[in-house]
């Protein structure tokens, strides 16, 4: 076996534990069923902004004090996630963990969506600022048609049908978690919907400040599209998007880790060769 051979092996082997397939329309069965709601990005901006809050309730997990709330504008009626934490402090201390320049923000879930959708990833849900009764709060759109979180999946020992599908979700998910540098993905903030789609949410404890890859290792694949859309962000197009709600230090930070995903992935394709590193297409 060559050692490219190898490093697939060892990837593969550490993201499929041994699992049991289950029919589709058992999955259906668990589902969490919530009727699909199709709004254009501008509507749903504005639904999100705008629309009146009504019946209002804790999630009950983290340490963040969301809410998830029902919004209606009279024609659509959707529930939204609302967080308004925004900690920080010189040094923090949980457990056995310990961060220098801690912070913990209700800001980080609006620059990890707009981020997203600016370098072309449509997998973590629309967030944007507005007042909730007197404090400033993201307000986030709640999925549709989630299956489970990965966790569950876990525990359940159940697998999508596309494993490579399933391996490439999951590569894009450690690259972004990279370039916002956080800290705090758990198994509770991945969620599968019932297409087998990965989401990403929660992201209130990243933009660090380091200027480093935490974990550059995992990355092995990357998605073309993905790469194209690191490779065309400025900081200039960055401080416009997030700008409102990331330091200057916070802006230097993701571009200096953008400079480090886009010289790993160069060096990966020059060693394996492209049709073995990347995937998909450019649009």
């Amino acid at each position: 076996m060559t050692p490219s051979c190898r490093s697939w092996a060892v990837v593969l082997a550490l993201l499929f534990v041994p699992t049991l397939t289950v029919p589709s329309a058992v999955l259906a069965q668990d589902a969490l069923q919530a009727p699909a709601v199709s709004l254009s990005p501008a509507e749903m901006r504005r639904f999100l902004a705008e629309a009146e809050i009504g019946r209002t309730r804790r999630i009950g997990k983290g340490v963040t004090e969301a809410q998830v709330a029902t919004l209606s504008d009279g024609r659509v009626t959707h529930d939204a996630q609302i967080q308004t934490v925004d900690i920080a402090r010189n040094f923090f201390e949980a457990g056995n963990k310990s961060e220098i320049n801690f912070r913990d923000s209700y800001k980080y879930n609006i620059a990890a969506y707009e981020l997203a959708r600016l370098i072309g990833m449509t997998n973590v849900p629309m967030s944007v600022e507005r007042q909730v009764g007197g404090d400033p709060a993201a307000v986030t759109w709640w999925l549709d048609d989630v299956l489970m979180h990965e966790q569950e999946r876990t525990n359940r020992k159940i697998k999508g049908p596309d494993q490579v599908g399933f391996t490439q979700q999951v590569q894009t998910m450690y690259l972004f978690d990279e370039l916002i540098q956080n800290v705090d993905r758990n198994q509770e903030n991945i969620l599968w919907d019932s297409d087998w789609h990965l989401w990403l949410i929660d992201h209130t404890r990243s933009f660090r400040l380091g200027k480093e890859l935490k974990n550059p290792k995992q990355l092995a694949w990357c998605d073309r599209a993905t790469l194209k859309g690191l490779r065309d962000l400025t900081e200039e197009a960055l401080r416009d998007a997030v700008g409102r709600n990331l330091t200057q230090r916070e802006l230097e930070a993701v571009m200096a880790r953008r400079d480090l995903l886009m010289q790993h992935f160069d060096a990966l394709i020059a060693e394996r060769g492209e049709g073995t590193v990347m995937f998909g297409f450019v649009p």
